[in-house]
C-alpha cells in the first residue's frame, strides 16, 4: 500500500462542494482552495492560493476541476467480487443457492477470499468509494475470516469490516465468537482505517442463546457499527425494527445499518427516526433481483445508499445515486399521472442524491466527520475532472457529478489525507501484481462454480412463500425473444 507524504496538501483553484453545519445544506466555493493536513480538513478558502500556507505544503493545481467529499457505501460484499458476471441474469432465489457462503464454501480459499476483497476495495477507491461497510459473510473457518479482514486492511481504503456469524458445519458459532475475540486483541493500532463490527441475520429463527452471545459481542468490545439485512414482505428475512428494538440492539451508542429494509412499515421508520438509526438503499441489486423498495423513498431522511455484491453490481456509488434519484423521480411521477395530473414540480433533487452518496452515509455510521467538506471532517476526498468529454460545459458541480460524471473522469482519491489515486491512476504498490494474482483466482472460482449443477428451485424460499414466474419480456420484432444465454465458455 502506497502512502503519501505526511505534510499538507492543497487542492487549489478548484470548485469544492463543501457543507454548511449551520444550515445543513451543500455550500459551492468557486475557484478556491482547500488544505488537508495530515488527516484532515485544515482550511477551506474562497481564493486559489491563500496566504498563510504551510511551508512544507504540496500544491495540486485543481482548475477546471471539481473537489468533492469521498463517497459512502454502507452495504457490500467485497470477497464475491471474483464472481463477476456469473450473476449477469440471475433471481434471488439463483443467487442465494449459487453464489452466497453455503455454496461458495466449497470452492473458495483464503487466498481466494483475500484477493477478492483486496480487489473489490481497489476498484471502490478507482471510484471514489472511500469508505465502505462490508457485511463480510465469507465467514466460514479461522482462515478465510482472517483472510478478508487482511485484504481490507491492506486496501488502505476506510473499512467497517462486519463479521457476519452464521452457523456454519465444521466452524460453530461459539468457535466464531472465540475467533472474533482473538481477532479484536490482536488488532494493530496502525491498521486504524479497518473498524471491525459484527454483522447477523437471524434474530427471528435462531435460539435464544445463540442471538445473546453474538450480540453480548457488540457490548463487550464496544462495536461501533453494526449491520443486518432485512427484507420482509413475501421475501422473509424480518429483521425488522419492530424486531430489533426490543432486543435493546437499536437504542445504544452503536450505529445498526439494516441493508434493504425492503417492505419497511411506517411503525419500523417512527423507530428508525426515534433511535436515529440508518438503513442502506441499495438500487441497483433491489431491481435486479426484485427485492424491491416500495418504501424507501418515504425514509431518505435515515437512508444512505450501498452497491451490495461486486459479483454482479456497478462499484461506484455515482451508479446508484443515479439509479435510485431516477427511480424515485419515476414513481412519484407515476403516482401523479395514476390521479390524471399532469405534475408541475420535480419530487427529488441533485442535491438530495449526493447527499445519500455522502454526507448520510457518514451519519448512517456516526461519523459526522465523512462524507463532507467542513474543516475539521476527515480529509476523504474525491476530484473530478471537469474538462473530460463527458463533464464540459457544467456550471452546477452537484448536477455534474450525479448526473454526467462516470469513474473515468475521477482524477484524485484521497483516504486520510494520502492519496490512493493520483492523476487518473491508482497508486497502490504492484497493481499490475494483484490484478494477476485476482485474475488467477477467478478463473478457478468461475469454473468452480460454472462446474456445479444448476440448482432445483423448488418449495417456499426460506421457508415462507412459495415460487412463481415473473412475466419475460420480448426485445426481438421475429422469432424468439432475444433473451438468449449467457456467454461464459472462454
Amino acid at each position: 500500500m502506497s502512502t503519501a507524504p505526511s505534510g499538507s496538501v492543497l487542492l487549489s483553484g478548484g470548485t469544492i462542494i463543501a457543507f454548511d453545519e449551520k444550515a445543513e445544506a451543500l455550500d459551492v466555493i468557486r475557484n478556491g482552495a482547500l488544505l488537508v493536513t495530515g488527516d484532515r480538513i485544515a482550511g477551506i478558502f474562497d481564493t486559489a492560493l491563500p496566504s498563510n500556507l504551510p511551508p512544507d505544503v504540496e500544491i495540486v493545481d485543481c482548475t477546471n476541476k471539481i473537489i468533492s467529499p469521498g463517497f459512502i457505501d454502507t452495504h457490500r460484499h467485497g470477497w464475491q467480487t471474483a464472481l463477476k458476471t456469473l450473476g449477469a441474469n440471475s433471481s434471488m432465489p439463483e443467487y442465494v443457492a449459487r453464489f452466497t457462503t453455503g455454496s461458495a464454501s466449497t470452492f473458495y480459499t483464503a487466498e481466494d477470499v483475500y484477493i477478492g476483497q483486496l480487489a473489490g476495495l481497489l476498484e471502490g477507491l478507482n471510484a471514489g468509494v472511500t469508505t465502505a461497510l462490508d457485511h463480510a459473510h465469507h465467514t466460514w473457518s479461522k482462515d478465510t475470516v482472517k483472510a478478508g479482514l487482511q485484504g481490507s486492511i491492506d486496501s488502505g481504503a476506510r473499512v467497517y469490516w462486519n463479521h457476519a456469524f452464521t452457523a456454519q458445519e465444521g466452524y460453530p458459532i461459539l468457535e466464531q465468537i472465540a475467533n472474533f475475540k482473538e481477532l479484536k486483541s490482536s488488532q494493530s493500532s496502525s491498521d486504524d482505517l479497518t473498524t471491525i463490527g459484527v454483522a447477523y441475520d437471524f434474530f427471528t429463527h435462531a435460539p435464544r442463546e445463540e442471538i445473546e452471545a453474538v450480540m453480548s459481542l457488540t457490548k463487550e468490545f464496544n462495536t461501533p457499527v453494526f449491520t443486518t439485512h432485512y427484507l420482509g414482505g413475501p421475501w422473509m428475512a424480518n429483521n425488522s425494527p419492530e424486531v430489533l428494538q426490543p432486543l435493546g440492539v437499536l437504542d445504544s451508542d452503536m450505529a445498526v445499518v439494516i441493508s434493504h429494509a425492503s417492505f419497511i412499515t411506517p411503525i419500523g421508520a417512527q423507530i428508525l427516526r426515534s433511535s436515529n438509526q440508518f438503513i442502506s438503499i441499495t438500487p441497483e441489486s433491489e431491481m435486479h433481483v426484485g427485492l424491491s423498495h416500495p418504501n424507501g423513498h418515504l425514509i431518505q431522511d435515515q437512508a444512505a445508499l450501498g452497491v451490495d455484491t461486486f459479483m454482479v453490481f456497478s462499484a461506484d456509488i455515482l451508479t446508484q445515486a443515479r439509479i435510485w434519484l431516477q427511480r424515485t423521480r419515476s414513481r412519484l411521477y407515476d403516482q401523479a399521472l395514476d390521479r390524471w395530473e399532469v405534475p408541475v414540480n420535480n419530487p427529488m433533487s441533485v442535491n438530495q442524491a449526493f447527499l445519500m452518496a455522502t454526507r448520510q452515509g457518514g451519519l448512517a455510521l456516526r461519523r459526522p466527520d465523512l462524507g463532507v467538506i467542513r474543516v475539521g471532517a476527515k480529509a476523504d476526498l474525491v476530484v473530478f475532472n471537469g474538462r473530460s468529454p463527458g463533464m464540459l460545459g457544467w456550471l452546477d458541480p452537484v448536477a455534474a457529478i450525479i448526473l454526467h460524471a462516470n469513474v473515468g473522469d475521477i482524477e484524485h482519491v484521497m483516504v486520510d489525507g494520502q492519496f490512493r489515486k493520483r492523476d487518473g491512476k491508482l497508486t497502490f504498490d504492484n497493481y499490475d501484481s494483484i490484478a494477476d494474482r485476482f485474475l488467477e483466482s477467478a478463473e478457478r472460482i468461475q469454473k468452480a462454480a460454472l462446474a456445479r449443477p444448476e440448482p432445483v428451485i423448488e418449495g417456499r424460499f426460506w421457508g415462507g412463500c412459495g415460487y412463481g414466474h415473473a412475466m419475460e419480456v420480448n426485445a426481438c420484432r421475429g422469432p424468439g425473444t432475444g433473451y438468449g444465454k449467457q456467454f461464459l465458455q472462454k
